[in-house]
């Protein structure tokens, strides 16, 4: 779980249905990997590793993405660091190993001039033949610009990107709640949900400017929500359809409202 204060000068609403990263330097409570159900459990829990490099990152790379409005003109840019890269294995049932490897990034969000706006520390995780994004990567901060100055504490669940899924499978929910609390109270939760995530097609090829990739892509419901009490929930859902390559990552995303308007697109610039 992440704790810190949140000041909302600098939070700037790149994402219309999305999150903007925002700076976190403790690290983050996940729930345990879900199997998606396209994976079977032998695969998923016995099986040699072959999923060695969260999406084939490697220390010291860079990725950029552009974020495009819905008539394609630059909003903003969306940059990652891979920081670190580790390995760690444990016994499970009947003393066999499990291998997770880690890959610690630095997410930075700019504005379209290059202005850094916010930053943010994420964790990849591979286990198996399926890479997990970090559920933190889906905060609203939108939704967070009313509580300036007040204290934050992260729970995030990891979203499942298997490297052969099956289409027509579904996977996991993933997303992340912030409760936002004064020193004394617990004011509201701040919910992202990205949830109903089902394989649609693939592979099939997909071009962006970093070039052209072999892609599964995932439709998915997403859900932003503020609950400031049980019977108090205000929440706007819309669409989401990712693109992305098994050995590369998130290729593309698209972001729709209720009534299937697309709102933001997000390619991939540079690898």
């Amino acid at each position: 779980m992440r704790l810190f204060v949140f000041n909302t000068a600098a939070a700037t609403a790149i994402f219309l249905l999305g999150a903007g990263p925002a700076q976190a330097q403790v690290s983050a409570r996940t729930a345990g990997l879900p199997r998606p159900d396209g994976v079977s459990e032998l695969t998923f829990r016995q099986a040699e590793a072959a999923c060695k490099q969260p999406f084939g990152l490697q220390r010291g790379q860079n990725l950029e993405y552009q974020l495009l409005d819905a008539k394609g003109k630059l909003t903003g840019l969306l940059r990652y660091r891979v920081l670190a890269i580790r390995t760690d294995s444990s016994a499970e049932k009947k003393k066999k190993p499990v291998v997770t490897t880690k890959v610690s990034l630095k997410s930075g969000l700019y504005g379209p001039k290059g202005q850094l706006l916010q930053q943010q520390d994420l964790a990849f995780l591979c286990r198996n033949d399926t890479t997990f994004t970090d559920g933190l990567g889906e905060i609203n901060y939108d939704g967070l610009k009313s509580f300036r100055d007040r204290l934050l504490a992260y729970a995030g669940t990891p979203l499942a990107w298997p490297n052969q899924p099956t289409t027509g499978s579904s996977l996991p929910n993933g997303g992340v709640v912030v409760q936002v609390s004064s020193p004394s109270v617990a004011i509201a939760k701040i919910k992202t949900t990205v949830r109903q995530r089902k394989v649609l097609a693939g592979p099939a090829p997909i071009t962006v400017p970093a070039g052209t990739f072999t892609c599964y892509s995932v439709e998915s419901q997403r859900e932003l929500a503020t609950a400031a009490r049980a019977d108090l929930v205000l929440k706007n859902t819309g669409r989401e359809v990712d693109y992305y390559a098994p050995s590369v990552g998130i290729i593309k995303t698209e972001y729709y409202d209720k009534n299937g308007k697309l709102l933001q697109t997000r390619v991939l610039t540079k690898r």
